[in-house]
């Protein structure tokens, strides 16, 4: 009866330390706002409201777009390789990249990302001035932002 008290304290001890632990551990780290409008100029394929939405992992960010242009065709998911470049209210500009999309039927809007990148603590990053590239089936769509993202930059932590 004596070793089942002493483990079942002990268990209790070790579970107190990690709740403890749990209460002292660093608060996530997060990307404000986490979802920004724009409006894009994509060329002769296409103008409109886009949508882009950031998550952030330490130095690890992701962004995915919905784009204001449409799939022509149904594309296989993870057909379309992209390259989203913001820029950075600091100076230079920050990269983001990727092959991942869903799977698009005709008509749906293009979905690109997650698309992965690396950013620093206080990164304040607009597509405004930057440029999203999408390359599908070969072709080229290079689009624009025509204005500031609304809220506003994606701020880092």
């Amino acid at each position: 009866m004596r070793g089942k008290r002493f483990s079942t304290g002990a268990a209790l001890a070790v579970g107190s330390l990690a709740v403890a632990g749990m209460a002292f551990a660093p608060a996530a780290v997060a990307v404000t706002p986490d979802t920004a409008t724009i409006t894009a100029d994509c060329g002769i394929f296409g103008s409109g409201e886009a949508t882009l939405a950031a998550t952030q992992d330490g130095t690890s960010a992701t962004i995915t777009v919905t784009s204001a242009i449409t799939a022509p065709i149904a594309l296989a998911e993870d057909s379309i390789t992209s390259t989203l470049t913001l820029v950075n209210a600091s100076g230079g500009t920050t990269t983001f990249s990727g092959t991942e999309n869903p799977a698009l039927a005709a008509g749906d809007p293009v979905t690109v990302g997650p698309l992965s990148g690396t950013v620093a603590s206080g990164d304040s990053l607009d597509a405004y001035g930057g440029s999203l590239q999408i390359v599908v089936l070969g072709i080229t769509v290079n689009c624009t932002a025509t204005g500031p993202q609304s809220p506003g930059p994606f701020v880092f932590d």
